[in-house]
This record gives structure tokens, C-alpha cells and sequence, in this order.
């Protein structure tokens, strides 16, 4: 068998291992993370929630994820991601649960800030996993795989969340968006029992690989570290957090994410704003659209690896996004041309990510990798609270997400601009 072959057969089979079960946790991690765009459907009448309201409060998640990311990565790269990734999982699972009881603003709000202090870590910290199994050059396909769970709770989490929504309401006295959080949550806790069984820190500890299974994967990273070296590319924690390079990316994704947690947290309400009541046929509509997105991702991430080219794509991309964005605003009379223009806006924005995420992890390692792919990351989330709080005073002060869409195109346009700034060579 030549190298390549066995280079191939070795990483397949860590793929199969690790990526499955990384897939079901972000897909339950971006689930509860975003159901309160659905749960948003019920909770304005039952409990008198305003539209700028719901947005600060899904806003209020990112504040809490940005104070604890770097804090909550670096003690994964030193307790492991399998004790750290557990925790992370248990302790949201259970706030995510207990949302079904906000029923005030402030409440709301706190519950929300707690659910992003839980999670903190878990995003940047299985971007850190990876890049102790998976050389540069595989990345972009893997985080792929791994990031198509994004689309995949779309397309589960809108049809189940409207399912909830209808059927559960009434059941035991709750009312259906409290059973969606509830029903939602759960998962969560059982599957940080699942990690502390199934996942293994690193390869060293895998008792599934051969040792000579482990010693290719660990002689190839520490050529690619050593090479990271020899380019200067060797950083300190501190140098991690403040060079101009992570300071750059973290502005970019902060643009991105202001376009991902646009449509996240408010695809439901703009799909009833086009005249669409039914909670089932608005989850349906959007399970079409993170379909395509879906597609997106992994045409563009092995495209990327195979070309080894990432700013190109990730510029077009943006284009692709920000483009949909600024038409479905203008399309907004028409309510088929302007579903297809936020199809392409959500292709757009997702397919950026899988992408984005080999830049950093092309020049960091080890703690400063920790250190920086959580800084870029907690940046980048700020987005998640400014987009969302924008889109809900904009809609509650002109009756109309128009503007707002405009806002997410043109950052989408800014961020591809950026793009072509950064130099990780």
C-alpha cells in the first residue's frame, strides 16, 4: 500500500470514529442554542415579550459566551476534551431546560446570559479536538463534516420545533414553548454522559488505532508544528490574544456571525412576516433552506481542501451571502423570490465557516491555539448579540426586518473584504 493510501485509510478511520458523535453535539449545541427563534413564535403572546425584548435576549447568550471562551478553552487543553467537552454539555443541557420557566423579561435575560457561560468553550473547543487528529490540509473537509450540523439542526430543528410547538401545547399545563425548551434541553445532559464514555483526548490515548495508525497522525502534526516554527509562526498565550492576525479574524467572523444568527434567530419570524401562520409549514420552509446550505458547506470545504485556496472561497461566499441578504429585502413583496434570495443567504453564510476555521489553526498550535481560536471565536460571537438585539429594535421600530437585512449584507461584504487583507503565509 503506498503512503498516500494508508495516509487515507488512517484518517477515514479517525473521521468515522470522532466526526459522528462531534455532528450530534453541535447539532443539539446549535439547537438550544437558537430555539428560541421558534419557541419567539409562542412566547410574544403568552407572556408579552416585545420584538426588541426578544432580541436582547437572544443576544444576551453571546455576552456570557464571550466573558468565558478563552478562560473555558484553556482549561480544556488542560483537563482534555473529553472531561471539559462533558461538563460543557451537562451544565447547558440543564440551563437549557430551565428556560421553560422565563417568563419575565429579566429572567429571560439572565437565563440566556447562563445558557452562553455554559457553552462557552464548546464551539472553539472542537475546532481545538480537531486539530490534534487532522493535519491543515484535511481540515477544511472535516470541519465540513463537523459544521454541517449547523444546516442539519435547521433542517431537523425547524420542523421538530413547529411540531412542539403545535402538538405539545396544553400537555400538563405548559404551553408548547415550554415543552420545546424542555424536550430540547434534555439531550444535551445525556449525550455529556455519552462523550465522558465514547470520545478520547488525543490519538496517544486511542486505544482504537494501531501504534502505527498513531504514529503517522502524530509524526504529521509535528511536522506542521515544527514548520510553524521554522516559519515564524510560533506564539506565546499572550502574543495569541492580541496579535493583529487574530485581532483581524475576529473582526471578520464577528461579520459572518452577524449574517449566521440573523437568519438563526430570525428565519422564523421573517418567514411568518411573508404571510406564512402555521408553526409546521414555517419549520418545513425552513428545513428547505439549511438543505441547501447543507449541500453548500461540503461542496465548497473539499473544493477548498482540494485547491488548497481559502480566502477565494470564503470571499465568494460572502458575496453570495451578503448579495441574498440586501435582494430578499428588496423581494420582500414577493414572497417566493424572496425565500430563494435568503436561500443564498444562508448557503452563503454557512459555507464560509468550515473554511474560515483552517485560517487561524494554519498558524497557531498547542496553548496558543487554545488561546486564539477561542479569542477569534468570542470575538466573532459578539455578532450573535448584536445582530439578533438589531434586527429586533429595527423591526419594532419600523415594523419591517428590511433594514436589517441590509445591515447583515453589507457586514457579510465587509467581512469578504477583510478576507482579502489577511495574509497566514
Amino acid at each position: 500500500m503506498s503512503q498516500q493510501a494508508q495516509e487515507q485509510q488512517v484518517y477515514a478511520k479517525v473521521a468515522w470514529r470522532l466526526i459522528p458523535l462531534l455532528f450530534v453535539l453541535y447539532i443539539v449545541a446549535y439547537l438550544d442554542r437558537v430555539n428560541v427563534g421558534f419557541a419567539q413564535l409562542q412566547m410574544k403572546t403568552d407572556v408579552g415579550f416585545s420584538d426588541a425584548v426578544y432580541g436582547l435576549g437572544a443576544g444576551m447568550f453571546f455576552l456570557g459566551y464571550f466573558l468565558f471562551e478563552v478562560p473555558s478553552n484553556l482549561l480544556l487543553e488542560r483537563f482534555g476534551a473529553r472531561l471539559w467537552i462533558a461538563r460543557i454539555m451537562i451544565v447547558w443541557g440543564m440551563v437549557s431546560m430551565a428556560m421553560m420557566f422565563a417568563t419575565t423579561p429579566t429572567l429571560f435575560y439572565v437565563l440566556r446570559f447562563l445558557l452562553g457561560v455554559g457553552e462557552a468553550g464548546f464551539a472553539p473547543g472542537i475546532i481545538l479536538y480537531i486539530t490534534y487528529w487532522f493535519p491543515a490540509a484535511r481540515r477544511a473537509r472535516i470541519f465540513s463534516r463537523y459544521m454541517t450540523a449547523l444546516a442539519i439542526s435547521g433542517i431537523i430543528g425547524g420542523p421538530l420545533s413547529g411540531w412542539i410547538l403545535s402538538a405539545m401545547a396544553g400537555v400538563n399545563g405548559w404551553a408548547g414553548w415550554q415543552w420545546l425548551f424542555l424536550l430540547e434541553g434534555a439531550p444535551a445532559v445525556v449525550l455529556g454522559i455519552v462523550v465522558m464514555v465514547l470520545l478520547d483526548d488525543k490519538p496517544a490515548s486511542a486505544s482504537w488505532l494501531t501504534d502505527e495508525e498513531k504514529t503517522l497522525i502524530q509524526m504529521q502534526l509535528e511536522a506542521e508544528r515544527a514548520a510553524k516554527v521554522e516559519q515564524g509562526h510560533q506564539y506565546t498565550l499572550w502574543q495569541s490574544l492580541v496579535a493583529p492576525k487574530v485581532l483581524l479574524l475576529g473582526v471578520m467572523y464577528f461579520c459572518f456571525l452577524c449574517g449566521l444568527y440573523g437568519i438563526s434567530f430570525w428565519l422564523p419570524q421573517i418567514i411568518k412576516g411573508l404571510g406564512i401562520q402555521d408553526p409546521v409549514r414555517i419549520g418545513m420552509i425552513s428545513a428547505m433552506l439549511y438543505s441547501v446550505a447543507a449541500v453548500s458547506m461540503v461542496v465548497v470545504s473539499y473544493h477548498s481542501d482540494d485547491t488548497g485556496e481559502r480566502r477565494r472561497y470564503i470571499v465568494g461566499c460572502a458575496v453570495l451571502g451578503g448579495g441574498g441578504f440586501c435582494a430578499s429585502a428588496l423581494l420582500g413583496a414577493e414572497p417566493v423570490w424572496s425565500l430563494v434570495a435568503l436561500t443564498a443567504a444562508t448557503a452563503g453564510v454557512l459555507s464560509i465557516l468550515p473554511v474560515f476555521w483552517t485560517l487561524p489553526t494554519a498558524f497557531l498550535s498547542g496553548t496558543a491555539a487554545a488561546a486564539g481560536v477561542a479569542m477569534v471565536n468570542s470575538w466573532g460571537n459578539l455578532g450573535g448579540f448584536a445582530a439578533p438585539s438589531m434586527i429586533g429594535f429595527v423591526k419594532q421600530s419600523l415594523g419591517s426586518t428590511d433594514a436589517a437585512m441590509m445591515v447583515l449584507g453589507a457586514l457579510l461584504l465587509v467581512g469578504g473584504i477583510l478576507t482579502l487583507k489577511l495574509n497566514v503565509s
